[in-house]
């Protein structure tokens, strides 16, 4: 740690590591000093001159931003001479500024707004007519106004710095300068919005956003993003029970205030058309709507007959459900149904990954992780691209750590940007580009180790190996697709595998079938499907099986089943999920939809209609029931509660062999989200960017990469 100094602001003495600038050291004693340009994280700029304090030996007033505190100084932050400046600052600033305050998306939460009510002038001194220029759409998603525009360069910097991205500058010169695109008049870039998000005033608005409402008009609900597996907070504004947009400016999740393009605009998919609002049933070969009571009433009458015959049951689970109804999925599956024919989508070998670690502690990484971790290691993974958020932590760790980062992909991706050394490898060439690293690996004190699908079953034991072999700490992160899918496996959606990855043998029950053998299997009598899309990507062989969808959306799936029971998102329910990291997060209910119900009272109500018992379906008690059962989700409940993220370890024993040759990533990109992508309308509508893993860089160097080389 670095050597405290003491000094006093504003008559209080105060002690703070060398280094720290004037204006942090304020904030945390609870002092506060206006700024328009300087952001915590993102380079100094110094260009709004807001900050200005009065330091005792010093000739003039200083920008507190760029100020490091020294020994024995003296500040005054509310002096008169201070007041004047900012006074002065406010009144330059408004000079072209419109004064269009009610009807500017940003009232209400303008720091400008804020900042002229506190210390600006009733009547300004220049008379002279604004210059105005017209408001600019550059995507569907992002509006500039340039004459509200009070050129702090938030924009351009977090944009440069935070994401790598470089889609805005600066054009003209004086009094007509603004941010303009470095792609013509368009954006080509993530469409993440954060530009708009750090925008202290209304320059940047949100298309998806725009005069619909008021900040105080809004109930405003942080919960989990439902898209990729990152885990990433997301709070919503509701009004009426419509979300109205997506941010996260009080920096309360694991991904402070970084949000995607699908955290931040992807949530129109709950009030899109299609949207199911009732159960449907199959009536002389047509899906026809009919009540609740109906269909349940019929999904249990028929799961019984087949029970009581001996009939052969599959299921499909999710990796959107939360980790409740996933537990009580499988429990259902196992102890009302009589079989462990269940699976899902699996993206990651996690349960490989479990075994190879059985017994360690602190073998898994977490978000925080990643920006604080000496060196990093990606293989197999276009990390901007998929897993957002983790690439954004890596940026930031080597922004402001200087952290070692080393990719081994086989194609371009972002990290090439600052990456100490790169080796393209195609897939199944990963090990022979690690040894090439082997000697740099060794010379770092610790190491991350982030890997995509090609690297399953033994691959994942001989990446383990490597890792133990450099005589290092190293932590892993398996790379899965979903929002839930690590919480999937751990909550045994596997054939083969109960909660915690005990083996369903340990029940005195036997393997059931995988997710193809499920698909593939001709006399398969009834196939349920909660908030999946098999049959997107294969075809159901049991031609005659009874076939139950729970879903949001008419899926491919749902177009082949007997009945259809309308599921809630995750944005209309409470549980909890795990992210890519094993950090177990809450989800709150925040949209209201007509007619649709949550998985987890959906399965119960089945039960209910099978006449069993296997507990309150609750999200609550069915959490009690998981960690009664596994160990790593013993956690200290108040994390999750208060809305914190808590980290789950590896298995104490070994993990049964499981189907690895199953583990299949779809690839998705920042633009794509499985089926539900394609009932968001926000995805469909920006311009993909590079709009595919692997592919050209957005604003990529002079001197790209040739496959099969490195570079230093």
């Amino acid at each position: 740690m670095a050597d405290l100094v003491t000094f006093t602001i504003d008559g209080r003495q105060l002690q703070a590591p060398a280094g720290t600038l004037v204006i942090n050291a304020a904030k945390k004693a609870g002092i506060e000093i206006p700024a328009f340009c300087y952001y915590d994280g993102l380079a100094l700029q110094a260009a709004c001159r807001m900050c200005l304090v009065e330091i005792e030996k010093m000739p003039k007033l200083q920008p507190s931003c760029t100020m490091p505190v020294a020994e024995g100084m003296v500040v005054h932050t509310d002096s008169e001479q201070v007041k004047g400046a900012r006074k002065g600052m406010l009144e330059f600033l408004l000079t072209n500024h419109p004064l269009d305050c009610p009807v500017c998306d940003k009232g209400g939460e303008c720091e400008l707004q804020d900042m002229t009510f506190r210390y600006g002038a009733a009547e300004s001194r220049f008379v002279e007519i604004k210059v105005h220029e017209d408001e600019k759409q550059w995507s569907p998603v992002v509006y500039y106004d340039p004459a509200r525009c009070i050129l702090c360069y938030r924009c351009v910097r977090i944009c440069d710095e935070g994401l790598g991205v470089n889609a805005l500058s600066i054009g003209n010169r004086g009094v007509h300068s603004e941010i303009i695109p470095n792609n013509s008049d368009h954006l080509n870039c993530d469409e993440c919005g954060a530009c708009i998000d750090i925008c202290p005033v209304g320059a940047l608005t949100s298309g998806a956003y725009r005069y619909k409402t008021r900040p105080w008009e809004m109930d405003h609900v942080g919960t989990i993003c439902t898209h990729c597996s990152n885990g990433c907070k997301t709070t919503l504004g509701v009004r009426n029970g419509e979300i109205i947009r997506g941010n996260n400016r009080d920096r309360s999740g694991v991904n402070g205030e970084f949000l995607c393009v699908k955290g931040r605009y992807a949530f129109d998919f709950t009030k899109a058309p299609g949207r199911l609002e009732t159960p449907l049933m199959r009536v002389n070969g047509k899906l026809q709507p009919v009540s609740w009571a109906q269909a349940l009433a019929a999904v249990g009458q028929k799961f019984s007959e087949i029970k009581q015959r001996n009939g052969k049951f599959g299921i499909i689970g999710s990796n959107h459900t939360t980790n409740e109804e996933n537990f009580y999925l499988q429990k259902f599956a196992r102890h009302v149904l009589g079989t462990s024919n269940i699976d899902h989508h699996r993206t990651g070998d996690i349960t490989t990954l479990m075994d190879a670690l059985q017994g360690r502690e602190n073998a898994l990484a977490t978000v925080g992780d990643l920006y604080t971790t000496k060196a990093a290691l990606i293989v197999d993974n276009d990390l901007a691209q998929q897993q957002p958020l983790l690439a954004f932590q890596l940026r930031a760790n080597w922004r402001h750590h200087k952290a070692n980062v080393y990719a081994v992909t086989p194609g371009p991706v972002r990290e090439d940007q600052y990456a100490k050394k790169i080796v393209r490898a195609a897939e199944g060439q990963e090990f022979e580009a690690l040894e090439s690293l082997r000697d740099q690996l060794q010379a770092e004190e610790e190491l991350v180790i982030l890997f995509g699908d090609p690297i399953k079953g033994d691959a994942v034991r001989k990446l383990v190996a490597f890792g133990d072999s450099l005589g290092k700490p190293v932590k892993y992160v398996c790379l899965v697709d979903y929002s839930n899918s690590r919480g999937a496996a751990d909550m045994g959606l596997l054939p083969d595998l109960l909660p915690g990855y005990r083996s369903v043998r340990d029940a005195g029950l036997e393997p059931g079938l995988a997710y193809d053998e499920i698909l593939n299997s001709s006399d398969l009598d009834a196939l349920w499907v909660i908030g999946a899309n098999p049959l997107s990507r294969h075809e159901l062989v049991a031609a005659n099986a009874f076939v139950v969808v729970q879903d949001l959306f008419l899926t491919e799936t749902a177009q082949r089943a007997d009945i259809v029971l309308p599921a809630s998102s995750a944005y209309e329910k409470e549980g909890t999920v795990t992210n890519v990291c094993g950090e177990v997060q809450q989800l709150k209910r925040a949209a209201r939809v007509m007619g649709s119900k949550p998985d987890l009272e959906i399965i119960g109500l089945i039960s209910k209609e099978m006449k069993a018992n296997i507990g309150i379906w609750k999200s609550s008690k069915v959490l009690n029931e998981i960690r009664a059962e596994v160990s790593s989700y013993r956690f200290p409940l108040i994390v999750v509660e208060s809305g914190g993220a808590a980290a789950t370890n590896p298995v104490n024993g070994p993990v049964p062999s499981t189907r690895s040759d199953l583990v299949q990533s779809a690839r998705n990109n920042l633009f794509h989200s499985g089926t539900l992508g394609r009932h968001c309308s926000t995805l469909k509508a920006v311009v993909e960017a590079p709009g595919t893993i692997y592919g050209e860089l957005v604003n990529e160097p002079e001197e790209a990469l040739e496959p099969s080389t490195t570079q230093q």
